[in-house]
């Protein structure tokens, strides 16, 4: 597809009606659109380092689930450039798996660093409505709805509002899908992120470390705990 001259949020206008519409597996000229960051998988140590161990289960096919499981490392790594790589080899390898682009959707966010650009809204509106409109699991369209929620409005709603949605969204897949280790690590991610900057009493970082440390001593080499367990305490 020729690339052309519009703005993002005017690109975003005329694309996301089209994908509303219809629930049919996206064009690659459609996908195209979405400008996916692409190429080798960059890792910041040596190449033979691990990430950890990761089994996200998916309704995607079996030929993906080696790279699904790789996106799902880096993410909880916060590799985000990469995870979007990684997902959108997925994608690449089938058009019609909707936790790609929720994929692309979570790499656009990156929850504990400063708040997404708003050509990362764009791509990452753009993905979680792509999500969306394909058939998953009742699972999968909850953790779908849980980050569609962060950028719904996005234009005209805060940052902080915006991680509160999520965390209401991850606080419900947590809850409905108690042997998920991955909900119970993103929900406690966005606990962190939604986090009061005013709140001294730490309110969410205690119940989020609650949650991950529980989880650590059956679960050492997950890739998420260990980390956002650092990052959940990292406050003076």
């Amino acid at each position: 597809m020729k690339k052309i001259g519009l703005s993002p949020i005017l690109l975003l206008l005329i694309l996301l009606p089209c994908c509303r519409q219809n629930s049919a597996n996206p064009s690659l000229a459609f996908i195209d659109s979405i400008d996916l960051k692409r190429g080798q998988i960059i890792s910041c140590g040596p190449s033979d380092n691990q990430f950890g161990s990761a089994n996200f289960q998916t309704s995607c096919s079996e030929a993906v689930k080696e790279d699904f499981n790789l996106a799902i490392k880096l993410l909880h790594s916060f590799e985000y450039d990469e995870a979007e790589k990684a997902f959108a080899h997925v994608i690449e390898k089938q058009p019609d798996c909707a936790m790609a682009y929720w994929g692309v959707a979570m790499s656009n966010f990156h929850p504990l660093w400063t708040p997404p650009t708003e050509a990362e809204l764009v791509k990452g509106a753009l993905a979680a409505d792509i999500a969306a409109s394909l058939t998953s699991t009742q699972r999968e369209a909850d953790y779908i709805a849980a980050i569609a929620s962060f950028y719904k409005d996005w234009e005209k709603t805060d940052h902080h509002t915006r991680c509160l949605n999520f965390e209401k969204g991850m606080e419900k897949v947590f809850a409905n899908y108690g042997n998920d280790k991955d909900a119970a690590v993103f929900y406690a991610l966005a606990l962190n992120a939604a986090a009061d900057p005013m709140d001294k009493t730490f309110s969410k970082q205690k119940k989020a470390g609650d949650i991950l440390q529980a989880l650590y001593p059956g679960q050492p080499n997950h890739p998420g705990i260990a980390h956002i367990i650092i990052h959940t305490y990292d406050y003076p």
